[in-house]
């Protein structure tokens, strides 16, 4: 039945709307590899490009799990959809899952509705950078460190020195213009949704339930049960997955593997990587 009734016009079987899904998932930054697949500008235009090339389709559903990462590629992947739902003249919604914050946050509010499970967590407006400090280490096993630069501030942080105050400084200065870059975002998509709280845009992150309260989202529920009570309990989804190549291997896409498979693929990629990914997603219980 199902094979007689795909022969038919559209027309004739329009009793049925079907969403297409995009899963974004993963710590969001540049780069990456088979084994550290990476969520960026590069691995998410091609799904967000096929998904918003279904004419008939009213909406785009996209889930997001990602504890942030890199505010550019962020930013990026924010515009991308905003500028295709604006070019297709679609409605976009934004269905969290265990976790949108920070960058994760920054792509969610490109949704002109945001849905999360009420267990789920949201929030973290703010920009963070963390690295090491090595000096106690090598003076004690013995390394001398020699550092030759043309300009005196090319050696701006480096782990392997004292921190210098002006450095830190001028750190922080960066950090606070990328901070309004992600304000100045979040008050135009929220608008008037925002409650008027002053720990809003502190880098704290708050639960799906107070997110709801706060005004970073709009409904508590999940993808199917909102799009079935939105548009018709015969509305079906269908997820938009990775282009294969040439020889039916999957391109590179926005879905992220297992962390047993990224921690395999550490030897070529760099063990520290991982450590610093795992640790993003432990910030929020993950």
């Amino acid at each position: 039945m199902a094979f007689y009734k795909s022969l038919l016009p559209k027309r004739f079987r329009r009793n049925e709307i079907t969403i297409p899904v995009i899963q974004l998932q993963g710590v969001i930054m540049s780069g990456g590899s088979q084994f550290r697949p990476a969520l960026n500008i590069a691995t998410v235009a091609p799904l967000l490009n096929k998904a918003f090339a279904d004419k008939d389709a009213p909406a785009i559903a996209i889930s997001i799990n990602s504890p942030g990462g890199s505010p550019v590629q962020s930013r990026l992947i924010f515009r991308r959809i905003r500028d295709l739902a604006e070019e297709k003249k679609k409605k976009v919604f934004v269905f969290v899952e265990d976790v949108a914050a920070s960058g994760g946050y920054m792509i969610a509010v490109a949704g002109d509705e945001i849905i999360a499970d009420p267990s789920s967590i949201v929030g973290s407006i703010g920009v963070v950078s963390s690295s090491f400090g090595f000096t106690g280490l090598i003076k004690k096993i013995g390394v001398e460190r020699r550092v030759h630069t043309a300009g005196k501030n090319k050696a701006t942080l480096d782990p392997f020195q004292p921190e210098n105050k002006a450095d830190v400084e001028h750190l922080k200065s960066l950090q606070l213009e990328v901070h309004k870059v992600f304000i100045d975002m979040v008050k135009e998509r929220r608008g008037a949704k925002l409650a008027d709280n002053d720990d809003l845009f502190t880098g704290l992150f708050w639960s799906g339930i107070t997110g709801k309260e706060l005004g970073l989202v709009d409904e508590l529920g999940d993808m199917r049960s909102f799009l079935k009570k939105r548009f018709g309990a015969k509305t079906k989804l269908r997820l938009i997955t990775t282009p294969r190549g040439l020889f039916g291997r999957k391109m590179p896409g926005a879905a992220v593997g297992d962390l047993a498979t990224r921690i395999a693929g550490a030897a070529a990629s760099g063990a520290a990587d991982v450590v610093e990914e795992r640790a993003m997603w432990a910030r929020f219980g993950m």
